[in-house]
């Protein structure tokens, strides 16, 4: 069994979810701030929110998400701990990497602008080497105060700045194809330093379906020797795909547009997209030129619930269970490291198989999946902290890889099937845990948010 060591979104949950045993924040008059907070203003006493009254000329109302004044704390980052700023420890132990640690910083109202802006600082090592370092920003660009108290914000419109460096010692490459065999694992180190710019608007107008995307990376690559017992180092097997992937520098540009008429770009109850994105390196070590051209669709429809009513009309995020199905086609051109190919396998795709099984120039995916809230209305932490619902999910994936997208239908096709947990924040907040199957493993992944 491939097992997950602990995520920073994990570490995340588990700071919020042990917060009851410590004294809770003073909620109601954060010093300094000049503002008296009640964690309970716009919301019910079971943490159901009302729907706000929305401005007259508000495009695209359903597209816009309301966020209570109970869930916009003010003060600073040290007044705001547990409610809107968090500081995680976590810790992990795994036999190729040693004993390890970080930590995650984390803060979703940064600068006091009532939730328009996050920002993030994580850090992380091994006691043989492992590394990551990173600092995220994100600012939606459509976000309105409202007269009542609480904002309204509109998803789709996002700007996102990261930048990081990464030593893992355990990236795992089977080589080319669907055929590749689980004997053929190989491992190598891949050190990675990376700068990226990424931004989304929704066109011409807020909360328009249309959406454009829009980002630039930076990134440079260096691949040494693997460090998982057991298996052959990747330098040995396939020598000549690390010569052409190490050392290397490249630029990618992304340019993307998708028609989208989802509820929510988080966890969408109803509605789907269509859309095409195409991630192209035009500078590279060797002068190289390449990318990965992606069409992606995902529709969700709402399911009537044995475990609770689905809410009312005038509640802004009523529990939904849904039934969604997605699936995404890759193809390459030009040319490309092997380690920027398409590639399945992990906490997105064929969840049953450790990640990067199968890599290919082209490849293609699709799942259907059962999300359902037995624990619809969550539960109280403290007065300002809440477990918004708890919730399971059913999945079934198939997939597959291959040389050229015209040989995708001759291709093995995969799949793995599997059970998730989810824990929701909010609606736009949900960590899941999810346990996938295979004929050839059984995996467990952590992340933040939603595989598709």
């Amino acid at each position: 069994m491939r097992g997950a060591a602990v995520s920073l979104a994990m570490a995340m949950a588990a700071a919020m979810a042990g917060a009851g045993e410590a004294a809770p924040p003073e909620p109601q008059q954060p010093g300094g701030s000049g503002r008296i907070y009640d964690p309970l203003r716009g919301l019910d006493a079971n943490g159901r929110i009302p729907k706000a009254t929305l401005p007259d000329d508000l495009p695209n109302p359903e597209h816009w998400r309301y966020i209570p004044e109970g869930r916009i704390a003010p003060g600073n980052l040290f007044q705001r701990f547990l409610i809107t700023s968090f500081i995680s420890p976590y810790f992990y132990y795994e036999e190729d990497v040693g004993a390890g640690g970080g930590i995650a910083l984390t803060d979703i109202d940064f600068r006091n602008q009532h939730r328009r802006e996050f920002f993030g600082l994580f850090a992380a090592h091994s006691t043989e080497g492992e590394e990551r370092y990173a600092a995220v920003w994100k600012r939606w660009l459509s976000h309105r105060h409202l007269p009542a108290g609480g904002v309204i914000v509109e998803e789709r419109s996002v700007v996102r700045v990261e930048t990081g460096y990464e030593r893992a010692r355990t990236r795992r490459f089977f080589g080319f194809g669907a055929d590749s065999a689980a004997a053929d694992e190989t491992s190598y180190t891949d050190e990675v330093t990376l700068a990226e710019v990424r931004a989304q608007t929704a066109v011409p107008r807020s909360g328009d379906p249309w959406v454009a995307t829009a980002g630039v990376r930076a990134e440079h690559r260096n691949l040494t020797a693997g460090r998982v017992s057991n298996r052959r180092s990747t330098t040995e097997v396939f020598p000549d795909e690390i010569a052409d992937g190490d050392d290397y520098d490249s630029l990618w540009l992304v340019a993307g547009l998708r028609w989208d008429g989802r509820d929510s770009q988080h966890q969408a109850y109803r509605g789907g997209f269509v859309g095409a994105e195409v991630e192209a390196s035009p500078v590279q070590s060797g002068g190289d030129v390449g990318g990965i051209a992606e069409l992606r669709a995902a529709w969700s429809f709402p399911l009537p619930s044995p475990w609770h009513d689905g809410g009312d009309a005038g509640e802004e995020n009523p529990p939904t269970d849904t039934l969604v199905f997605g699936a995404f086609a890759q193809s390459t051109f030009g040319d490309l490291p092997f380690w920027a190919l398409p590639s399945l396998g992990g906490a997105d795709t064929l969840r049953g198989y450790i990640a990067n099984r199968f890599t290919d120039r082209a490849a293609w995916h699709a799942a259907v999946e059962y999300r359902f809230w037995p624990i619809a209305r969550g539960f109280a932490i403290t007065d300002a902290i809440r477990m918004e619902r708890l919730g399971l999910a059913l999945f079934y994936e198939l997939g597959t890889v291959a040389g050229d997208i015209g040989d995708l239908g001759d291709a093995e096709i995969h799949d793995s099937y599997g059970l998730g947990f989810r824990m929701a924040f909010e609606r736009t907040a949900v960590f899941r845990v999810d346990i996938g199957f295979s004929d050839e493993d059984t995996a467990v992944t952590a992340n933040f948010g939603l595989s598709f």
